[in-house]
């Protein structure tokens, strides 16, 4: 190939159209108005006639002759709010900001949620998990998860030397408050809960052995006989809103004088994702719930879908959705428990976007606004 590094445009010859010509050391095609006109200047005075060449076929036209299969088409409901709340927002910083600020290794006591990527990011970054206290050297710094410990742990950690950060959520904490007050206050406390959960065991453990009866069911709250005397409840803040409307009613009939919280202490985040799966499971016949099966608030969210009409399937993370799930859905609702990170929401869609072409719609029941602060020790630093 000749480069061409100046053109200088001359007058067209007559009767030989009109063109552009250049001198004749360079070697360019220049075309004319009509075909088969164009002319190459191979050398002074030099010209020869190119044929003309066949149009190339309109790709438009052109029949793909490995056509792509068009992806079915598959209608996804968010359920809003979903996934973080600002309780377990603040308890990851807490492990986030203490690390920043006095290196790795910092322990936590129990998971700090229940979620396995929560658990394995922080992990990561240096945190290590214990389940108790003597796990802990002497002299280290520990964290409390977000479900709150008993009155004996910090107690156990001070004798440890270990420099404690509280990541209890404020609204577990609340609960606890009351339960102290009722305590001192002479009044039996019924606590409305699940067995062997953290956040009933540190609750429970706010007040003397015997201060308190756990009631699981509204059959147990038919038939639990609390010593003679006044009467308070409380309840675990991740609770189904449906259940725990149905313990407190049985215990107010049996038990009239019995004091409360104005509203169960079920916690704000806790009763709006259950608003917003209720809606979903209203549209979708399927709704996927992503989240660990060792998370309360995640395991209540499939339970309430199931009784919205909706067959709802526990998804610890986007990997574990089984194709089969879906054979013959076209409308699919989707949600995240409390402790469960947006990053697997947004993993789930792309996983379904492999073979489906999606159209996404949100269905928001409230906006959530809610912040914690951090612990004084950690925010000051």
């Amino acid at each position: 190939m000749i480069a061409v590094s100046r053109c200088v445009s001359m007058p067209c010859i007559a009767g030989q159209g009109k063109g552009l010509y250049v001198w004749p050391r360079f070697c360019l095609p220049f075309p004319s108005r009509r075909p088969g006109r164009v002319r190459f200047i191979a050398g002074r005075g030099a010209t020869t006639p190119e044929p003309p060449r066949p149009m190339p076929a309109d790709p438009a036209r052109a029949p793909d002759p490995h056509p792509i299969p068009a992806l079915p088409r598959l209608r996804v409901l968010l359920a809003a709010p979903r996934g973080f709340c600002a309780g377990v927002d603040r308890a990851v910083r807490v492990v986030e900001e203490a690390l920043k600020c006095h290196g790795a290794p910092v322990y936590v006591r129990h998971e700090i949620v229940h979620n396995r990527v929560v658990v394995g990011a922080l992990a990561a970054q240096g945190a290590v998990f214990v389940e108790e206290l003597d796990a802990v050297p002497v002299g280290a710094r520990v964290v409390f998860s977000a479900h709150g410990v008993a009155k004996s742990v910090p107690l156990a950690a001070a004798a440890r030397g270990l420099v404690a950060f509280d990541a209890t959520c404020p609204l577990v904490s609340k609960v606890h408050r009351e339960a102290e007050r009722h305590a001192a206050a002479g009044r039996h406390i019924l606590m409305i809960g699940h067995a062997g959960h953290p956040e009933v065991e540190g609750t429970m453990g706010q007040v003397r052995p015997g201060a308190m009866t756990l009631v699981q069911s509204a059959a147990e709250a038919q038939t639990v006989m609390p010593p003679p005397g006044p009467l308070a409840f409380v309840t675990q803040t991740t609770l189904s809103v449906e259940d725990a409307a149905g313990i407190v009613a049985v215990l107010r009939r049996r038990f009239p004088a019995i004091e409360g919280p104005a509203k169960e202490d079920i916690c704000y985040a806790t009763t709006n994702r259950q608003a917003a799966v209720r809606a979903v499971a209203a549209e979708a016949a399927l709704v996927l719930v992503l989240g660990s099966a060792n998370s309360s608030n995640t395991v209540r969210l499939c339970e309430v879908a199931g009784r919205a009409g909706a067959r709802a399937l526990l998804l610890e993370g986007p990997e574990a959705l089984d194709w089969s799930m879906l054979h013959g859905e076209t409308v699919v609702g989707i949600t995240a428990g409390a402790s469960a990170p947006e990053s697997l929401v947004q993993g789930l869609l792309a996983r379904l976007g492999e073979r489906y072409a999606l159209a996404v719609e949100e269905r928001r029941v409230t906006t959530e606004d809610v912040t914690f602060k951090l612990p004084a020790a950690l925010s000051a630093a």
